[in-house]
């Protein structure tokens, strides 16, 4: 079995932590290492069919690489999943997904469970943009866009420490 964790900011007692943990017999290998957040940044998570997915990670790569050119750190993780369980199960997941800052369905149709796992999504204030398709998705989601790259562009825009864009200020439109 392997279990990794990271432990985030400084604090005193770091080298006896580490002593620690290499006392214990069953314990391989003990490192330190720069965390997840310093080098792979916050995460956009795209969710949906698989062409739709595409158009969206360009968006979101291309201005994923405008802001990491001045000092953000953004990475696009994507993932074309079909059927309205295995969609709900991955949205579920997005709020224990290291990272997770953002959230984009890609899809020509999305409801039913989908929706209700949005909704508990949004609780955990993890924002969610929605391509404008049919279904109760679109209706439950921070924004709407028609146009699979302009939404990957949105999603960047809004996470990016360097961007203007601000979702909370167009919530509930659609574009």
């Amino acid at each position: 079995a392997s279990i990794h964790f990271e432990i985030e900011g400084d604090f005193e007692e770091k080298d006896n932590l580490v002593s620690s943990l290499k006392n214990i017999k069953t314990v391989n290998y003990v490192g330190l290492y720069h965390t997840f957040e310093e080098i792979w940044g916050k995460r956009v998570i795209i969710i949906g069919g698989g062409a739709q997915v595409a158009q969206v990670a360009m968006g979101a790569i291309n201005e994923a690489d405008r802001h990491n050119i001045r000092g953000d750190r953004i990475s696009v993780d994507t993932i074309p999943l079909v059927g309205e369980d295995t969609i709900a199960d991955a949205v579920n997941a997005v709020s224990r997904t290291h990272r997770s800052s953002i959230l984009v369905l890609a899809g020509s149709l999305m409801g039913g469970r989908i929706t209700k796992e949005v909704e508990q999504l949004k609780r955990e204030d993890i924002p969610v943009i929605s391509l404008n398709m049919a279904g109760s998705v679109p209706k439950v989601c921070d924004l709407v866009v028609t146009d699979p790259i302009q939404a990957g562009t949105f999603a960047v825009m809004h996470i990016a420490d360097s961007a203007k864009f601000d979702i909370n200020r167009v919530k509930g439109k659609k574009f």
